[in-house]
């Protein structure tokens, strides 16, 4: 008898755990489903990969197995609330697996697709919804929603919703939820403003903690190469070429701190023949989809990614992730690397640190605890970077280069020469594009605003273009035209 037929869980639901090949339970499972099956309100602390998706599903699914009603019009019987898109499909299709031979209905609602087709689709209400803050407020105001029938309510990844400026939209949603319900909390790490916000959403919780606030998995080995930012790519190229020819790295995350950056760093792997490819808030939902895909499916084994996907990607076999440019949130350091190192397998993080990001780097080791170890510049750097072949400027690159010009007078691009830039910060940088905008300000971490047709764009979800014409503005070069 395996320890889920001794919580007493529904039979289906054994045997679609049997069906996943599930026997022994993580320790946030261990610890969280026998208080949940008691209908305990939670508040856990946990990082990603420790199964805590199986946590809550399990004795959710239980309850609304073990009182079967059939959904009201327009609402839901348990709510799922995560702060990206690709994290909400990822929860969705885990608990429809559990519920395989249930007689419950999972749905996934987030931005980027056209929202009269969700609407519709939730017209005669679904037991189990997953939903993005903004999508979901988007229907309420249209009233095509109702929060009434919930039940069971879950917040998850509540840090990244607060990193992401979703509190104005959980406090509605707070204000929206009944009062007889269960509430589940869980986040990463628990500053003391996180647990002001779980306070709004649960009463008299039991606290669950798996591992210390903000640190690292032990299986992961962390190291720092010390480089100008304007050799970063090369670097890059260099590593990820090498590593894949003599199959050191299977598969790779690449985190960058801008969209530009990504698409920049994806062109100058292609240009060495490194396939690749890039997620962040510009992609639309389908292409987003199908690079994650390739990356699951291996056909793509490097993934560039911005930080919205630092928790949104839940696949296996990654053995290497690399921080082209350092998170200025030293807890972001911990979610970008727990992407490696999971179900028991060992990582490597590798850290490309400019002079200008050894403050990023000082605040990281000091929250985690870890000293990141050194690693010298690959033998005959210079020579092989010399030697890389150019990517092809886009129209967008030029204009860039033409608005904001290096210091140096250069239009940027990896070292020429084997000359080493000093101290440049072109070339995919936060900073380092000459506006000093990070990805989580105007891009994936949009702050849930109005996109101009009334609804919400998610975190990542891509920005409409600017109107065209005579009245636009931005319209003539040399002025700028109301519009009236």
């Amino acid at each position: 008898m395996s320890y889920f037929s001794e919580l007493g869980l529904a039979e289906p639901i054994l045997r679609a755990l049997e069906a996943k090949g599930y026997s022994d339970p993580t320790p946030i499972q261990r610890q969280a489903i026998p208080a949940l099956m008691e209908g305990r309100d939670l508040l856990g602390i946990a990082q990603t990969g420790t199964g805590k998706t199986a946590a809550f599903s399990l004795p959710s699914l239980h309850r609304l197995a073990a009182n079967p009603k059939v959904p009201q019009p327009a609402s839901c019987r348990m709510l799922v609330l995560s702060p990206t898109r690709e994290l909400a499909a990822q929860i969705a299709d885990n608990m429809k697996g559990y519920a395989k031979f249930l007689r419950l209905q999972v749905d996934c609602i987030f931005g980027g697709v056209p929202v009269g087709k969700q609407a519709r689709r939730l017209a005669s209400g679904t037991d189990v919804l997953v939903a993005t803050p903004g999508r979901l407020l988007d229907l309420i105001d249209q009233r095509a929603l109702t929060l009434r029938n919930v039940e069971i309510f879950v917040l998850d990844e509540a840090d990244q919703m607060m990193d992401l400026g979703f509190i104005q939209p959980l406090t509605r949603v707070a204000a929206l939820l009944p009062k007889d319900r269960q509430s589940l909390f869980f986040s990463a790490t628990m500053p003391q403003a996180i647990a002001d916000l779980g306070k709004r959403f649960i009463n008299n919780p039991v606290k669950v903690q798996v591992a210390p606030q903000s640190t690292t998995a032990e299986r992961i080995e962390q190291r720092a190469i010390f480089v100008n930012q304007g050799e970063k790519q090369a670097l890059l190229t260099i590593s990820l070429r090498d590593g894949l020819a003599d199959s050191s790295i299977e598969r790779a995350l690449v985190f960058t701190r801008t969209k530009h950056g990504a698409d920049r760093v994806v062109r100058h792997l292609a240009a060495a023949g490194v396939n690749a490819a890039a997620i962040h808030g510009n992609k639309s939902q389908a292409q987003r989809t199908r690079a994650l895909e390739g990356f699951r499916q291996g056909g793509v084994p490097i993934l560039v990614a911005t930080d919205i996907a630092a928790r949104g990607i839940d696949v296996s076999g990654v053995s290497h992730v690399f921080n082209y440019e350092m998170p200025n949130v030293a807890e972001q350091y911990v979610h970008r690397i727990g992407r490696t190192a999971r179900a028991g397998a060992d990582g490597i993080a590798l850290s490309f640190v400019a002079p200008d990001e050894r403050p990023y780097l000082r605040d990281i080791e000091k929250l985690t605890k870890v000293k990141l170890e050194a690693q010298a510049l690959p033998e005959d750097f210079l020579k092989q970077a010399a030697s890389l072949p150019a990517a092809k400027r886009t129209a967008a690159d030029e204009e860039r280069s033409d608005r904001f010009p290096r210091r140096d007078g250069g239009r940027g691009g990896r070292p020429q020469g084997g000359q080493r830039p000093q101290g440049q910060n072109n070339g995919g940088g936060g900073r380092g594009d000459g506006r000093g905008r990070g990805e989580g300000r105007r891009g994936d971490g949009n702050r849930g605003a109005p996109r101009g047709d009334g609804q919400r764009r998610e975190p990542g979800e891509e920005r409409h273009p600017r109107p065209t014409g005579t009245n636009a503005v931005g319209a003539h070069a040399d002025k700028v035209r109301k519009v009236y």
